[in-house]
């Protein structure tokens, strides 16, 4: 491979880096976290887009900033960072659009209890992100006598009330998309994998396993269309689901459910029954150091809320929180594209208490795995929301010259081996 910018080949003992010389591997840094970001908005867009929602000035980014990452067209830090955080700044945009055709679509959330397992007789499981696959699909086995359960970042549908009107849709299976491989085998009924965070599946459930449009895997069967009826039918013929309940749970506290509660929630605050805030959610994934966010959450002050969105909610919803304020302690926010909400709810009390939202007592802790974790947290970086943990590990495309950028500018912190008392005790 040949380095454009030294001229010099890649052979192990002149430059180590495609397109970009070894000497400026802080150049090739910005590019990649602009890249990984630009894939995860790109992900959200495309959600957006099936809701009939886009923007031009979101469009015209995604080629600018594709085009920034090109040989020999930009070497400048200072730019690239720039185009990092605008990457963050049109991250929220995309993220307002997804939003609002969720809400147009199938109504705005509220809170819901949700049965976890299965029942008796035939059904199919949803995975992956994408709503309108699931609407079709409910719509297509109306009357069939089939069930349809949800799996990892599926499980907010049943908060929707354009989606839980459908009596089949009887609940959820399963926990967050690394546990496939042991989980859906147990499943006898028909997979559909709608978007990212599918595995490549074992013998046991290839043949059952359906995905949609790009979203694609050996031995599954892609589905380049809307039409369901090769999963409905394979569901006819797969043995039925027995009985089995796990527990309920409750989620849909969507930002207009919280900020309803807005009121209540100042109240709270100023008489003290509510002394802290925590944000912990993100991209989960299956690594050691993980358990770290269960920590935090459960050796948080009762005197707290939660919010949790996105898959790491997997590593925190199944402890009981109970109550503070009259209200639970623990909301389910909903999918990892809902970190817009968690946004309008932060500014919405810096607004209340006429302060930043870096002035508000709230931590956030987030786990990151994949690109639209990096759209997220550049998202929140384009705010100027400091003081934000993040792990368990630091992205390896990040090297130490520009993650001290980052840490100076944001005070950006690594997750430690276990909580430190600052962030899980009150102060005194």
């Amino acid at each position: 491979m040949f380095c454009n910018q030294c001229e010099q080949t890649q052979n192990g003992t002149g430059c180590t880096d495609i397109g970009v010389c070894g000497k400026d591997a802080d150049v090739q840094s910005l590019q990649e976290i602009l890249l990984y970001g630009l894939k995860g908005m790109a992900a959200y867009a495309n959600h957006a887009r099936r809701l009939g929602k886009t923007d031009e000035n979101v469009s015209a980014f995604i080629e600018e900033g594709l085009f920034a990452t090109m040989t020999n067209v930009n070497f400048d830090i200072p730019t690239l960072l720039e185009m990092v955080l605008e990457c963050g700044r049109q991250n929220l945009r995309v993220m307002e659009l997804l939003d609002q055709g969720h809400c147009e679509r199938f109504g705005k959330p509220v809170p819901t209890t949700v049965r976890e397992g299965t029942i008796a007789g035939p059904g199919i499981l949803v995975t992956g992100h994408d709503l309108v696959d699931l609407a079709a699909l409910l719509e297509q086995t109306v009357g069939t006598g089939i069930n349809v359960y949800t799996h990892g970042e599926m499980l907010p549908a049943h908060s929707y009330p354009g989606l839980k009107k459908y009596p089949q849709l009887v609940g959820h299976f399963g926990g967050p998309w690394q546990n496939q491989q042991w989980e859906f085998p147990m499943f006898s009924g028909p997979i559909v994998a709608t978007t990212n965070c599918v595995l490549i599946p074992s013998d046991l459930y290839a043949d059952r396993l359906f995905t949609t449009r790009v979203t694609a895997v050996p031995g599954g069967t892609r589905l380049k269309t809307d039409d369901f009826s090769q999963v409905i039918a394979k569901a006819r013929t797969c043995e039925p689901l027995t009985e089995n309940f796990v527990r309920e749970s409750t989620i849909g506290f969507h930002h207009s459910v919280i900020l309803s509660l807005a009121d209540k929630v100042v109240a709270a605050v100023k008489s003290g029954d509510i002394k802290r805030f925590y944000l912990i959610g993100g991209c989960d994934g299956a690594e050691a150091g993980r358990n770290y966010y269960t920590q935090v959450a459960e050796q948080s002050p009762e005197q707290s809320v939660i919010l949790t969105l996105g898959c790491g909610k997997y590593r925190i919803r199944n402890h009981d929180y109970g109550t503070v304020a009259g209200i639970p302690r623990l909301l389910d926010m909903g999918q990892c594209n809902d970190a817009y909400g968690a946004v309008q709810v932060a500014l919405a009390l810096a607004n209340a208490f006429e302060c930043g939202v870096n002035d508000l007592p709230l931590e956030i802790v987030l786990s990151w795995f994949e690109q639209k974790a990096v759209a997220v947290l550049l998202t929140l970086l384009a705010l100027n929301v400091k003081g934000i943990r993040v792990g368990p590990v630091a992205p390896a495309f990040i090297t130490p010259n520009i993650f001290k950028v980052l840490q100076d500018k944001f005070d950006l912190k690594l997750i430690e081996s276990e909580p430190p008392a600052d962030l899980v005790q009150l102060a005194v």
